[in-house]
């Protein structure tokens, strides 16, 4: 192996520990979030259940995000966003709840500043948008840190991570660019989200925006080029499966809260976040993960058909717990959660496998 070759190895395996730190909060998520449903976990992850959003927005989602931007810009002081997430993760499950709360609008403030700098030497639409999604949740953490509920900040983390991901698919339509008028409509709909977030005690606001994540949803469908690409075959047709399903799930969600708000402790505000996050997030994050993990850390990853395993259990088990919260009892709800879990843990163990098939693929040339 070259010494450059050498070099690029090391800075990305010195990567790993802070994707770590994103995974360790993924697992204390998960398990926090079945202690909510009643399943019977060890108190140590048990006495994290009221966390189980922060850990999985802040704590994974904001590691993963914030690492896959930092490695994009290749400066040094924007690993202090991952970093600073992981930490808040260790902080919460460490009962440090203030700490929590200040780390992560640490790890969120870089994450703008990083997004800013990127949106500064390249001004372009796609980079706005995902400068707004860190905007989105920077507000959210700030919100937090002043004392405010998750659900009251919730809506502003659901529109980082929605976003985030319009922002990087609206980066990559620049192969199929959208017309004058479509990016006008796109425009308008990010508009809508972020007006509705500014209005949010006023009762219309949840509602406007349902409507704007649907017609978000169905601007994606019409615009993406996973339309096409689904026609394809292998990783190509996967990655556009995914993609596909997770703008459905947009959808649904975007109905979900358009029709009832986001009252927490009701049924309909479980549905609506776990369609958004489990259905759309997480669709996506399976989806891109084959792009990123390459990335990130450099290794190679072998696609193989087990790769719609998890995916279908992910969406089967979400669609057992919407009907769980439609009205056919908490033990569809309880089981569609555990085998959420299961799904994402298919897929963490699905992806190391594929790690691995690369190496011994590389190996063998």
């Amino acid at each position: 192996m070259t010494a450059p070759a050498t070099r690029v190895r090391r800075v990305a395996w010195q990567r790993l520990p802070l994707l770590l730190l994103g995974f360790v909060a993924l697992f204390a998520g998960l398990g926090a979030g079945l202690a909510r449903l009643g399943w019977q976990l060890p108190e140590a992850v048990a006495g994290a259940a009221a966390l189980h959003g922060p850990l999985m927005v802040c704590g994974f989602f904001g590691v993963v995000i914030s690492l896959e931007r930092a490695v994009a810009i290749g400066r040094a002081w924007a690993y202090g966003a991952p970093l600073l997430a992981g930490l808040s993760s260790a902080a919460a499950l460490h009962g440090a709840a203030s700490l929590t709360h200040w780390l992560a609008f640490g790890a969120s403030a870089v994450l703008v500043v990083a997004s800013l700098d990127v949106l500064r030497r390249q001004r372009t639409g796609f980079n706005a948008v995902i400068a707004l999604a860190a905007g989105c949740w920077l507000a959210g953490c700030v919100r937090w840190a002043l004392g405010a509920q998750v659900y009251a900040v919730v809506g502003w983390w659901v529109a980082f991570l929605v976003l985030t991901i319009a922002g990087e698919r609206l980066e990559l339509s620049r192969f199929m660019p959208p017309s004058r008028a479509a990016a006008r409509v796109f425009a308008g709909i990010v508009a809508g989200v972020l007006v509705s977030l500014a209005a949010w005690p006023a009762a219309w606001a949840p509602r406007l925006y349902g409507l704007a994540l649907l017609a978000l949803a169905l601007w994606l469908l019409r615009q993406d080029i996973a339309r096409r690409t689904v026609r394809q075959s292998g990783l190509t047709r996967f990655i556009a499966v995914c993609l596909l399903a997770g703008y459905f799930w947009l959808g649904v969600g975007g109905v979900l809260i358009a029709l009832h708000g986001l009252a927490p402790g009701s049924a309909a505000y479980d549905a609506a976040l776990h369609v958004l996050l489990l259905g759309f997030v997480f669709s996506m994050v399976f989806g891109h993960a084959p792009i990123i993990f390459p990335a990130v850390l450099r290794v190679n990853l072998a696609y193989h058909p087990v790769f719609y395993a998890p995916l279908a259990l992910l969406h089967a088990s979400l669609l057992l717990r919407v009907a769980g919260d439609a009205g056919a009892g908490h033990d569809w709800t309880r089981w569609g959660g555990l085998l959420s879990a299961l799904a994402l843990l298919a897929f963490i163990a699905n992806t190391a496998t594929a790690v691995l098939r690369g190496r011994h693929a590389a190996a063998r040339r």
